[in-house]
């Protein structure tokens, strides 16, 4: 069968201080850069991407391909709808070029806010649905943060979310999406259900290595392989800093028929309701979070500044776990990354061992942050260009501009001319800094970070610096949740100096 692939890939935080404009998408940073038609395959071949997975997967069926485009943008406020449209447009001219398929497999996140549309993957799926007709199979995956709507739901034949976050089998994910579009393309079409959940999970305890999402995908593996009526079944935590209608968990699943798909969506719907009090954690303050580190705890203690999280649209630039660092003269430890691309520009130009007097960070302006003002030594600089190693980026090729790593007294931080999310260690090796060699690691990630950094850590806990991914989301200024959805706020104070266990 002739089967076309694509992909558009963006994680909108309504909250976050900037947008997504089209030039975001066409630039490459850890994945790659907008790319259309045949170079599509070079682009994306052996990453950790589910259209990677799924072009393996159909080309080994023995499948005729045809490219559209795949791109992505870091995380931010919405979409534009000039970058939108213009996306949108490049993948339906590729579309229209390819003539008659047999099938769509798209590459979607699913948590795309435009600024025209609130389902920016339900308007997509959409107009793919009227541009292919009603009978050829459309299958996309999505991220296990996606927002699931009705619109997406009623639009594809398929929808198939990651299990796990960190995201290590995004590219598993889209073996299984090449798996559900082969039953599709034999004839048959499942029966669906779809469940919405009444509550919002805090992202940073979406984490499946820990419970309860350990025990919830536990769970769905369970149903789907206890039943083989059952094509498949997800569940999607959501992605909870979007103030739109259909923000929030969901289950949804596909059968052979109605009692099948609609049996496990009951089953593991009950399961989620029943986990909602253990949503919730100790959050740490930054000076309580560093006075951890320095009081005896097991080494290295990560410390994961999940609110400035450049993967769920924070600008990876707030510095209130620095200046407690700083504050507190800690011996040993590193932060990163740091969005800023005029001080690595500026460390690049005095040269590594040279004293620069910076004006760190800040650059966003996030509710009245200021720069750190200081003299850095150059400890290393780096043109940010390196192969990624780790469990989730394993293969990327990075792309993140001149970068430096900046030592003041026991504390050094990398510095990067792109927003990257600091989930892999090869981000700071590339500036010379081994993460496992320091006693206190500050990480500016929710969770991506642990598939990396999990091994080497003697224990992990969360703190809330400045940023805008809340972790607490009863402090975000929502406008559109529909009544009754309820939000976790944060969990009990622990006794002091516990810690979460990695």
């Amino acid at each position: 069968m002739r089967i076309a692939v694509g992909g558009f890939h963006h994680e909108t935080n309504t909250f976050a201080p900037e947008v997504a404009r089209f030039e975001d998408f066409v630039q490459a940073d850890g994945w790659p850069a907008l790319t259309r038609g045949e170079a599509l395959f070079d682009a994306i071949e052996g990453l950790n991407l589910p259209v990677a997975g799924f072009v393996a997967a159909a080309r080994a069926a023995g499948h005729r391909l045809a490219p559209l485009a795949w791109c992505s943008a870091p995380p931010s406020a919405h979409v534009t709808e000039d970058a939108f449209e213009r996306v949108s447009e490049i993948l339906f001219d590729q579309l229209a070029a390819a003539g008659p398929v047999d099938a769509v497999y798209l590459d979607l996140h699913g948590a795309t806010v435009t600024e025209h549309c609130q389902d920016g993957e339900g308007e997509l799926l959409s107009r793919v649905r009227a541009a292919i007709g009603a009978d050829v199979p459309l299958v996309a995956s999505l991220d296990l943060h996606a927002n699931v709507t009705r619109r997406m739901v009623a639009a594809a034949d398929g929808l198939i979310a990651y299990r796990t976050y960190p995201h290590v089998d995004m590219a598993r994910s889209g073996r299984r999406a090449a798996s559900f579009a082969d039953r599709l393309l034999s004839g048959a079409r499942p029966a669906k259900a779809f469940a919405k959940l009444d509550y919002l999970i805090p992202l940073v305890w979406q984490c499946s290595l820990i419970a309860p999402c350990k025990d919830l995908y536990d769970r769905l593996e369970d149903l789907e392989s206890a039943d083989p009526g059952l094509w498949s079944l997800s569940f999607t935590p959501g992605f909870p800093p979007a103030d739109i209608a259909e923000v929030g968990p969901a289950v949804l699943a596909y059968g052979d028929d109605a009692q099948a798909a609609e049996g496990a969506v009951a089953a593991l719907a009950d399961a989620v309701r029943g986990a909602e009090s253990a949503f919730a954690g100790r959050i740490y303050t930054p000076e309580e979070a560093v006075a951890h580190g320095l009081s005896g705890a097991a080494r290295p203690l990560v410390i994961a500044d999940t609110q400035d999280n450049p993967g769920a649209g924070g600008n990876s630039d707030t510095l209130g776990l620095l200046r407690a660092l700083i504050a507190a003269q800690a011996p040993s430890a590193v932060l990163g990354l740091i969005y800023d691309p005029e001080t690595a520009e500026q460390a690049h130009g005095a040269g590594q061992g040279a004293e620069i007097a910076a004006r760190l960070g800040a650059r966003s302006g996030w509710r009245g942050e200021q720069p750190f003002v200081a003299r850095f030594r150059v400890q290393a600089l780096g043109q940010g260009r390196f192969t990624a190693a780790g469990p989730m980026f394993a293969g990327a090729r990075m792309e993140l501009g001149p970068m430096a790593a900046l030592r003041l007294g026991g504390v050094e931080v990398a510095v990067a001319s792109k927003k990257m999310q600091a989930a892999d260690r090869a981000m700071f090796r590339h500036v010379g800094i081994e993460p496992a060699a320091r006693d206190i690691i500050v990480l500016k990630s929710s969770v991506h970070f642990r598939a990396d950094f999990t091994d080497l850590a003697g224990a992990i806990i969360v703190a809330a610096a400045p940023g805008p991914n809340a972790v607490d989301h009863m402090t975000l200024p929502y406008r559109n949740l529909p009544a009754g959805l309820r939000r976790v706020p944060r969990g009990p104070a622990e006794a002091p100096g516990s810690a979460a266990a990695p």
